[in-house]
C-alpha cells in the first residue's frame, strides 16, 4: 500500500492548491487528482447532490486507481459529504477532509478572539467551520460570509483581473467580516486569488494557510498508519476531469511548472 497513490478530488481547479501543498510536504507520494468539472461549482448544489458526486468519485479512485488514501480537497464536500464518505469507505482507507485540520489548528491559537470564514453557500450554510472551531475553542467567535461569485470567476480564468478585484472588494468590506483577527479561505479555490485578498484585507488580519495545514495533517495520518512512501523517486501526478476545460489545464501547468497530460474521464455515463 505504501507505494500506491493518494487520491485528491474537488469540483474543479480549487483542490490544485492543496495538491500543490501535498507535492511539497510529501515529495515522494504519487497523486491522482480528479476535478469534477461537469458539476462545478459544488457550492451551489444541494447536500444530497454533493454527497452523490463525492461517493461516486471516491468509488472510482478506489476501484480504478487503488489509491491508499483520499483527500477531499473541497470545502463544500468536506462540509456535507465527509461523514457519508467515511461511513462508506473509511474502513478501507483513510479519508481526510480540508475543514477538520484547519478548525483544530485555529482552535489552538490563543491570540485569535474572532475568526472570519469566506466560502461557498454550501460550506457557510452547513455551519461546519463555526461548529468545529467553537468545539475546539468555545472562546473564539466565528463570522462567516458566503462568497458565491468567486469560484466561477476563478474557474473562468479571471482571477487577478478587474472582475475578481471588484468581487473581492464587495465581499471583504462586508460588515460580517468586521473586527476579525484572522481569515480562513473556506474554499480551496480561493488561494488562487490570495495575492488580491492580501492586498485588500485589513493589514492586521492574518490569513490562515489552509493548504499547508491540510497537507501536514495528511502526512501525520499516513505516518501513523504506516502508509508513507519512504522510497525516494520522481512522483507521478495524474490529472483527470469529468469534462475537459482548457482553463483547468492551463492553471494546473502554471501551478506545477510543467506540462500536464489532462485526461477527460466521464465517470457519470
Amino acid at each position: 500500500m505504501n507505494n500506491k497513490a493518494i487520491g485528491v478530488f474537488d469540483s474543479g481547479v480549487g483542490g490544485l492548491t492543496v495538491a500543490k501543498a501535498l507535492s511539497k510536504v510529501l515529495p515522494n507520494e504519487d497523486l491522482v487528482y480528479f476535478g469534477d468539472t461537469a458539476h462545478l461549482p459544488y457550492g451551489d448544489k444541494s447536500p444530497e447532490a454533493i454527497q452523490q458526486y463525492s461517493l461516486r468519485i471516491a468509488k472510482y479512485l478506489i476501484e480504478e486507481h487503488q489509491v491508499k488514501a483520499i483527500l477531499v480537497a473541497c470545502n463544500s464536500a468536506s462540509a456535507v459529504a465527509y461523514e457519508a464518505l467515511k461511513a462508506e469507505y473509511g474502513t478501507l482507507i483513510p479519508i481526510v477532509n480540508v475543514i477538520d485540520p484547519v478548525a483544530q489548528h485555529v482552535g489552538l491559537q490563543t491570540d485569535f478572539k474572532s475568526i472570519g470564514v469566506i466560502g461557498t453557500r454550501a460550506t457557510v450554510a452547513s455551519k461546519t467551520y463555526t461548529n468545529k472551531i467553537q468545539s475546539a475553542n468555545p472562546q473564539i467567535a466565528v463570522k462567516s460570509l458566503a462568497t458565491p461569485l468567486l469560484v466561477p470567476i476563478i474557474e473562468e480564468g479571471l482571477g487577478q483581473t478587474a472582475i475578481s478585484l471588484a468581487a473581492l472588494k464587495h465581499y471583504l468590506k462586508s460588515p460580517e467580516l468586521n473586527a476579525v483577527d484572522a481569515l480562513i479561505l473556506g474554499c480551496t479555490h480561493y488561494p488562487h486569488i490570495q495575492p488580491e485578498i492580501e492586498e485588500l484585507k485589513n493589514a492586521n488580519v492574518e490569513l490562515v494557510n489552509s493548504p499547508e495545514i491540510v497537507a501536514n495533517h495528511l502526512k501525520h495520518v499516513l505516518s501513523e498508519q504506516g502508509l508513507l512512501n519512504t522510497q525516494g523517486h520522481n512522483p507521478n501526478y495524474s490529472f483527470l476531469v469529468s469534462d475537459y476545460t482548457e482553463v483547468f489545464e492551463t492553471i494546473a501547468q502554471l501551478m506545477f511548472g510543467k506540462h500536464i497530460d489532462l485526461v477527460e474521464q466521464n465517470i457519470w455515463k
